[in-house]
This record gives C-alpha cells, sequence and structure tokens, in this order.
C-alpha cells in the first residue's frame, strides 16, 4: 500500500498538487486497508490522513495503514487542511457535486485519476485473489449442472450465488445474469420467473477477499445458434491470442470486432469486448474501439464478444485473462458445456 502512496505522491510533485482527496471506498481501501461503511475522506499529502466517519473509528483504526481522524464537519477539515498550506487540491472525476461545492472556494481544484492508474497493475497478491474468486464461481456454476436443471431463471441464479457463498465467496461480484431464449438478446438481461429456454446464457461473477471474477457462458441448442456461437468463439479466442504488452486496447478490441463483421454480424456486437477488474467489476482500461491505453504486464482483462439478434436470441462468451509476455486465461472452465 505504502508503494502506492509513494507514487501518487511523486505525481502531486510533478502536477505541482498539494493534496489528493478521495472518498470511492474501494479507493480508500486500496490505499489504506480500511474499507469504509459509511463515509471517509482519504486526503493525500505529505502526510496522509483519512477523516472518517464516528461510526467508523473502531474498524478504521484497526485496518488503516494512514492516520485516521475522526470526521467532525466540512469546516474544521478544510480549515485544518488550509493550515498546512494546501492550495491545489486534486480531487476523484466522480466526486459527487453536493461534495465538490464545499470545497470550490477554498482551493483550486482539478480531477485525477492517480489511483486508477495505480489499479491498473495487479499485484501478485491481487491476481491471487481474483483467481480464488474465478475458481469459486466456476466450481459453483459447475454445480447447477445447467443442462438439466428445471428450475426457473429466478431459481437458478439464487442457487448459483448460494453456491459461491458456501464455496467461499463473501457475495456476488455483480447481479447474476441468468437468461434463456429470446431474452438472451439482451445483454443484460434480468432473471425471470420462467424455466429455461433455448439458448441460455449465463453471466456471474464471485468476490474473494474484495476481488471480483467475471464469466460468461452461452449454451447453445440448434444448428443456428450453434453457428452464432462458432463465429463468437472464434472472436474470443483469436483476441486473447492477439494479447501482448505493447499493443493498445483498441487493438484487440478490433481484433474481435473484425471478426465478428466479416461473417456480417458487425452491427449485432453492441458492446465493447472486455473491461478490467480487481477491487470492482468494472475498472480501466478496457478492450474498446475508444481505448489507447498501451497493455502492460500485470493488467487483468476480460474478453467478452458477443452477438445479439433482437426478438431472437444471443450469444456471449467470457474469459478473464491475466498479461504477463501474452495473456493466459483464469480458470479452466471449458467453453463448450
Amino acid at each position: 500500500m505504502q508503494i502506492h502512496v509513494n507514487n501518487i505522491l511523486k505525481k502531486l510533485q510533478e502536477d505541482n498538487i498539494h493534496a489528493y482527496m478521495l472518498t470511492q471506498f474501494n479507493n480508500v481501501s486500496y490505499l489504506s486497508g480500511y474499507k469504509p461503511t459509511s463515509f471517509a475522506f482519504c486526503i493525500i499529502k505529505e502526510n496522509p490522513i483519512i477523516y472518517a466517519s464516528g461510526m467508523d473509528m473502531e474498524i478504521a483504526k484497526r485496518d488503516s495503514a494512514i492516520e485516521v481522524k475522526e470526521y467532525e464537519s466540512y469546516e474544521v477539515m478544510i480549515s485544518e487542511l488550509k493550515k498546512e498550506g494546501i492550495k491545489n487540491l486534486a480531487i476523484e472525476p466522480t466526486l459527487p457535486f453536493s461534495t465538490y461545492v464545499r470545497f470550490r472556494d477554498d482551493f483550486n481544484i482539478c480531477a485525477k485519476t492517480y489511483v486508477n492508474e495505480q489499479r491498473m497493475i495487479k499485484t501478485p497478491r491481487e491476481i491471487e485473489n481474483i483467481t480464488k474468486a474465478t475458481e469459486i464461481a466456476q466450481k459453483s456454476f459447475l454445480q447447477l449442472d445447467i443442462r438439466n436443471n428445471e428450475s426457473t431463471e429466478k431459481e437458478i441464479a439464487f442457487d448459483l450465488v448460494r453456491y459461491m457463498i458456501e464455496n467461499g465467496a463473501s457475495k456476488e461480484s455483480f447481479d447474476t445474469i441468468v437468461t434463456s431464449g429470446v431474452n438472451s438478446s439482451l445483454p443484460h438481461a434480468v432473471p425471470g420467473a420462467k424455466k429455461l429456454q433455448e439458448p441460455i446464457l449465463i453471466d456471474w461473477g464471485a468476490i474473494f477477499d474484495g476481488y471480483c471474477s467475471d464469466n460468461t457462458r452461452t449454451i447453445v441448442f440448434s444448428e443456428a445458434q450453434q453457428e452464432i456461437w462458432d463465429i463468437v468463439r472464434e472472436a474470443h479466442d483469436k483476441a486473447i491470442k492477439a494479447i501482448k504488452p505493447g499493443l493498445k486496447c483498441c487493438e484487440i478490441d478490433k481484433v474481435a470486432r473484425d471478426i465478428i463483421s466479416d461473417y456480417g454480424y458487425g452491427d449485432n456486437f453492441i458492446h465493447s469486448t472486455g473491461h478490467s477488474l480487481g477491487l470492482d467489476i468494472h475498472e480501466t482500461p478496457g478492450f474498446s474501439t475508444r481505448d489507447e491505453t498501451v497493455i502492460e504486464k500485470g493488467m487483468v482483462i476480460t474478453v467478452e464478444p458477443g452477438i445479439y439478434l433482437e426478438g431472437e436470441f444471443g450469444v456471449r462468451l467470457e474469459d478473464t485473462v491475466l498479461i504477463s509476455k501474452k495473456a493466459s486465461i483464469i480458470g479452466d472452465l471449458p467453453l463448450n458445456l
């Protein structure tokens, strides 16, 4: 954690910024080890400090690697920062406007993504946690015996979350998607009170020690569905094979998108090819048309091409990859189930 704080302090010095204020729970946790349950203001400066809610003081003092002080009021916090000579203050771009207005009259404010940049590269411990989360999620999925499951979509989603928790997850990493039949053409479909139809698309993930996993599998039955599945499989495999440090993220998106377009389904691939994950299920960078981030070793990114035929069905296949000299898939769940 200290190395991340030191890296941010270097950035602040380079940019002539005196302090950096964070309020996102996962960013505070990433830098300090303490995850707020109410609210907190983490101020990265020469002597970093966290202003924590009174309700959180016990847990904050126990877990935080950064000094903790009980929050009294905006006025007290602003006064203390000004006494230290802080004039130029960086904030997260996601800081609520209602909070921003409390500070704008007292400091020169700019938005910076210093923590997001640190979080792009995973440490060995973070990779271990993501791998464990993936193992839990995949083991739980197999327990469903999905081809022989006669429960409703809602019941299957519930069972999958229950299995993940029983297998060691703290919770699901996002709302579990279990959809089938016509609704599989909706990328973010909500499980319904109906029994499974064809095809079956399941998008799910677990959280282990704060870190997320993400997989999608589509089980097809007809010849027409298999044809689309094969195209998505080709885009999935070739995109992963193309990944290597030094390329831009948008170049990987283009690999998957070009394959699907060459088969005539370019307009039916309606989302990006993948996203980073970690403490949050969606982090930066991502494999998208506009993301020119250069791929580096230690990044963990999903690859999830899909084709969605409105009113008919959809197919998506998703794995999470760890990037070293090339990309390696985390987990061992087969694509073809």
